[in-house]
């Protein structure tokens, strides 16, 4: 009987302070988040996507692309733009347009290369490797 008792009084007590462990949290004022901070273009990796995701084009040195081109090249490209900080538009489509052209040019005057809007080896190897 004693050892029935005292469970009893052990389960009533962990109940009693699971509820009021459950009142002090609704009663607590909520968290936020910190704000996110858009990357500075050209600062350096942004934390917000993983360098490993960039790896549409397994290639050593993939096509030189530019202006209307498309595909997992391009994919690569933006990811690694955006991955620099420089905004290639809302996503990452596969489409290469004025935003990633733009972007491109940027990134490409930041590096020392030549300002020209198309992706070839060199800025290839920019992009890839700082």
């Amino acid at each position: 009987m004693q050892i029935k008792r005292g469970f009893t009084v052990s389960v009533a007590a962990l109940v009693l302070a699971g509820a009021a462990t459950v009142a002090a949290a609704a009663s607590a004022p909520a968290r936020t988040p910190p704000a996110a901070t858009a990357p500075v273009a050209g600062a350096g990796p942004s934390a917000a996507i993983d360098p490993a995701f960039c790896g549409f084009d397994n290639r050593l040195t993939p096509p030189t692309i530019r202006e209307g081109a498309a595909g997992n090249t391009v994919r690569e490209a933006q990811c690694l733009l955006q991955l620099w900080g420089f905004y290639i538009g809302p996503g990452i489509d596969g489409a290469f347009g004025p935003l990633t052209t733009k972007a491109t040019k940027a990134f490409q005057t930041s590096r020392g290369l030549t300002a020209d809007g198309i992706i070839g080896p060199n800025t290839w190897t920019r992009l890839r490797n700082g």
